[in-house]
């Protein structure tokens, strides 16, 4: 049987020019419908990975007990200063390498679109760059603490108005200058405008408040060992977790709406791809009845025969899966779009990934879709009865 399936594959495959009209309908609608499930998966792969590279797992967070998102928590300056006492925070030169951070959301209008959105300014301390491993700058310096002087993150830079080195901005009734442009490694950090907490407290009257702290520990294993330290301290309630926990959650939201509404579309397009290729094997089968009927006249089975049709039927599916691929690959990789970071109601600036992983999963779908469209064609053909071919 697999001698005699390998040859009646053969010639259908050298026969697909003559059918080029079909098989290219086929094809692009594979490519088409591969296209759309790569590029929805690289927006969640983007979007993991802005998010999984933003959180350390030896940097504690630490915000008010209860709050799921730095926005609704809350610190007063006197509980900071408790805090940065803990044992379990590492010291260098004597200094306490911790950051407290608070963030205000601004209006910035987007660079092609002009549309407004939420960015967040966010005020950290002179240790900020110490306890996020990859941040660096790339253009211009560091603010100077106490003067109203910001520092952009590249995604901030690329998405929006205003935010390129030398530009003044009007924030809260106050003039700022930007005099440097920051790298964090792709983190959520990137999306973010920067500059002296103790600055940002005055300009938006906020007190002696901050909303959070991050504070770098020995090792993972000692975020438990600081949040037991804080926990049985009556003046303040806190929840203690590793950047890499916090943001990890954080994720969750914003993946199940993209997989929803993209599996939705694509298993709606791969439906038409579906008929498309049904479409293209029954053609083909049609073509072929005298054909097949000789052949089994002559002792050809019916199993190669469904064999030779599946085959063209993947054959069709791995051109149009690898032509959504690339053509995904081209136009989406390293593509770098915002949308909105529900738990925060601020943009989160990330670049789309295309990586094997998606490939694969979008050309494994595309032979999927050419598997079932050609099953049916393929029962067809090895049932025609021989007498009734032959007089086709």
């Amino acid at each position: 049987m697999a001698v005699q399936s390998l040859a009646v594959t053969l010639m259908n495959l050298r026969n697909i020019p003559a059918r080029w009209g079909p098989s290219l309908v086929s094809v692009l609608g594979i490519a088409g419908v591969v296209g759309v499930l790569v590029a929805t998966l690289a927006i969640n792969a983007g979007f993991q990975a802005a998010l999984s590279q933003s959180g350390a797992r030896d940097v504690a967070l630490i915000t008010r007990s209860g709050s799921d998102a730095e926005l609704s928590s809350g610190l007063n300056g006197t509980q900071v200063a408790v805090i940065e006492d803990a044992p379990s925070i590492l010291r260098r030169d004597g200094q306490v390498l911790a950051s407290p951070e608070l963030y205000v959301l601004v209006d910035l209008r987007g660079r092609s679109s002009g549309t407004p959105s939420n960015v967040p300014l966010r005020g950290v301390g002179v240790h900020a760059g110490d306890v996020r491993e990859h941040f660096r700058i790339v253009a211009g310096r560091m603010f100077t603490p106490g003067l109203f002087e910001l520092i952009v993150g590249r995604g901030a830079a690329a998405n929006f108005r205003g935010a390129d080195l030398g530009d003044r901005l009007s924030l809260g009734g106050t003039s700022w200058t930007v005099v440097g442009v920051f790298d964090d490694g792709g983190s959520v950090s990137e999306s973010e405008l920067w500059t002296d907490a103790t600055v940002l407290q005055g300009a938006y009257r906020r007190g002696n408040s901050y909303q959070s702290i991050r504070a770098r520990v020995a090792s993972p294993d000692r975020i438990e060992a600081l949040a037991a330290e804080l926990r049985g301290d009556p003046r303040f309630d806190v929840t203690v977790r590793s950047e890499h926990d916090y943001y990890a959650a954080q994720a969750k939201g914003l993946t199940t709406v993209v997989t929803w509404l993209g599996g939705v579309i694509v298993v709606l397009m791969g439906a038409g791809a579906v008929f498309g290729a049904l479409n293209t094997m029954y053609s083909a089968v049609s073509a072929r009845t005298k054909e097949i009927a000789t052949l089994r006249a002559i002792g050809f089975g019916g199993s190669p025969v469904v064999v030779s049709v599946l085959a063209e039927a993947l054959v069709l599916g791995l051109v149009g899966g690898v032509i959504g691929g690339a053509a995904a690959y081209l136009t989406f990789d390293g593509f770098t779009a915002s949308t909105l970071n529900f738990q925060t109601f601020s943009q989160l600036s990330f670049s789309f990934r295309v990586t094997p992983a998606v490939l694969a999963s979008g050309i494994g779908y595309g032979l999927a879709l050419a598997l079932l469209g050609g099953i049916g064609p393929g029962l067809r053909a090895a049932r025609l009865p021989v007498t009734a071919g032959l007089r086709a």
